[in-house]
């Protein structure tokens, strides 16, 4: 009798195979497209790896400890760092590091192209902003695995869709922290600089840019943050390294195998981190100077 109180009584007949019809046809008119921007990436993605494979381990090691001591101004914290990239190695794990790091650094180059003129831009207009502020507000709330689809659809398997579904994933925070840091420059130091004759141009490359650069670099290291555990779960796109033998890992129920590799991860994403917010407050340190 009441059941109109929990069904409700409109419904759509509306036949959602139809969306996938569109896309896949779609898809093969632009087959050329799609192919040539998928063989880009993977050339990228595997120069990127060349090079990191090509610097010994024992330099690589060197260069983490020159920079950990560089950054943080503790011999201490340059040999930990040291040890636990040895972790890495000890087990292995050492090519899959490479190749994960070379899915990230892909993806957050091609995040900064994309997302710090997208950033400037909206701080720019307040008509562009208000279009593209709930679009970064989707791309943040959509659950991650929705980027796969799409990435898999134009661009098949392997390291090329994880790069754009891991882009489209870590590309928000840093559009958001530009516009921020840009709009919250102090208005008279702006100003001041357009009152000496300065160009909006000459404004925003000389004062309003180097004023945000603490902010543009959280937004650089939040993405690079994001970019780390989206390479984890393309790891079901076919994207191999460090994400790939955490799959395995569940998959075949081998817990050793997991948790040294999801260790490896955490190393890596710890490093990257650490390196990238001790930027962001040299970047500070310097404005404050």
């Amino acid at each position: 009798m009441f059941d109109w109180l929990f069904d409700f009584p409109i419904k759509s007949n509306f036949d959602i195979t139809k969306i996938d019809s569109f896309i896949r046809s779609w898809k093969s008119s632009w087959k050329g497209f799609f192919e040539g921007i998928k063989k880009l990436l993977n050339e990228t993605v595997g120069g990127i790896q060349d090079v990191l494979s090509f610097i010994p381990w024992i330099v690589f090691f060197a260069a983490v400890f020159f920079i950990g001591f560089k950054l943080e101004k503790k011999l201490s914290k340059g040999i930990i760092y040291v040890l636990v990239l040895a972790f890495v190695a000890f087990f292995k794990l050492w090519d899959l590091m490479l190749l994960t790091l070379a899915i990230v650094i892909t993806s957050v180059i091609i995040s900064c192209l994309l997302g710090f003129p997208i950033g400037v831009l909206i701080s720019k207009s307040e008509r562009a902003n208000r279009i593209v502020r709930p679009i970064l507000d989707t791309m943040q709330t959509m659950p991650i695995f929705v980027y796969l689809i799409p990435s898999v659809i134009f661009f098949g398997l392997g390291e090329a869709p994880a790069v754009i579904a891991t882009t489209i994933y870590a590309i928000v925070p840093l559009i958001r922290l530009t516009n921020h840091g840009i709009r919250m420059v102090n208005k008279e130091v702006v100003e001041a600089s357009r009152s000496f004759g300065a160009t909006e141009m000459q404004t925003l490359i000389k004062v309003q840019i180097p004023q945000a650069m603490p902010t543009i670099m959280t937004g650089l290291n939040q993405t690079l943050m994001m970019a780390m555990s989206m390479v984890v779960t393309t790891s079901m796109i076919g994207a191999n390294g460090l994400g790939m033998e955490v799959l395995i890992g569940v998959q075949r129920m081998e817990l050793g195998r997991g948790l040294v590799a999801g260790i490896a991860v955490v190393i890596l994403a710890i490093l990257l981190d650490r390196f990238t917010q001790n930027l962001v407050k040299k970047e500070e340190g310097m404005l404050n100077e």
